[in-house]
């Protein structure tokens, strides 16, 4: 996908794993913070994924 492209899907699955999250929290339902979390350190991993290929070239 390219590195902006990773970049993007890492901060918007780190935005919506924030939010359900928080919704969890506010809910006291641990399900959805477990979810909120996953989803925050999938994005986490995306972001990641698209700084190396900023490094190495999209050839990764």
């Amino acid at each position: 996908m390219g590195e902006l492209g990773e970049k993007i899907k890492g901060n918007t699955n780190e935005a919506i794993g924030e939010t359900k999250e928080s919704i969890g929290r506010a809910t006291d339902n641990e399900s959805l913070i477990a979810k909120g979390e996953a989803q925050e350190t999938k994005g986490e991993a995306q972001k990641l994924k698209g700084e190396v290929e900023g490094a190495l070239g999209n050839d990764v």
